[in-house]
């Protein structure tokens, strides 16, 4: 099961879910495809699994780094804190994990750009640690309007999927001074970033409509 899930993962971050078949999947690992029917519904419910797989690892870990970070810091977090435990605990599979997580970096990118169906993916899996940070950056600005740290993550959020997808723009950009893929890079820059932004639009005011 664990291969059939890794050569599904690889093949879903390269062609996407529509570009993918399970007789594909099959044959890459050598089984017949009447396997993976067994075991998967349809092409969806297989993607389903792979996408699960994973994100049950990264939030149980972001939420036990968010709680001990909260302990911690005594219930007086910074928002820089709180962003980089969120950010760096995730970012640390991608830089430490091989090309299965990298494989699901560029899965999560994905499901995070399809509305039509990635949504639902996102909120189930993803809720309640997001919702643990968004608690932690309230801690931190007590006096933000709570739209504008929902507002802040959804920055983070754009951030965090653009960098996950690697998608080589930054290289061209940059004439090569930086690499999409350089997660190290990505990591030691993110959080700093984008406490600066939380900062502003909490504590600036904000233009008339």
């Amino acid at each position: 099961m664990e291969q059939i899930l890794d050569v599904a993962e690889e093949l879903f971050a390269r062609h996407g879910l529509y570009g993918v078949t399970l007789k594909e999947v099959a044959k890459r690992v050598g089984v017949h495809h009447t396997l993976l029917n067994y075991y998967f519904d349809d092409k969806k419910t297989l993607f389903d699994a792979v996408f699960a797989r994973r994100a049950a690892v990264t939030t149980a870990r972001r939420m036990d780094a968010l709680d001990a970070y909260e302990a911690q810091c005594g219930g007086k977090p910074t928002v820089e804190g709180a962003l980089h435990v969120f950010l760096d605990t995730d970012l640390d599979l991608y830089i430490e994990g091989g090309e299965g997580w990298k494989n699901y970096a560029q899965l999560t990118a994905q499901v995070a750009n399809t509305p039509e169906w990635g949504a639902e993916l996102m909120d189930s899996h993803f809720d309640p640690v997001v919702l643990r940070l968004i608690d932690l950056l309230g801690q931190a600005m007590p006096d933000c309007p709570r739209e504008r740290i929902f507002w802040g993550y959804q920055f983070v959020s754009g951030g965090l999927m653009m960098t996950l997808a690697t998608t080589g723009r930054i290289d061209k950009l940059s004439g090569g001074l930086c690499h999409s893929e350089d997660f190290g890079a990505a990591k030691a820059h993110m959080a700093k970033f984008m406490a600066g932004g939380f900062l502003a639009i909490c504590q600036g005011t904000v233009p008339p409509k």
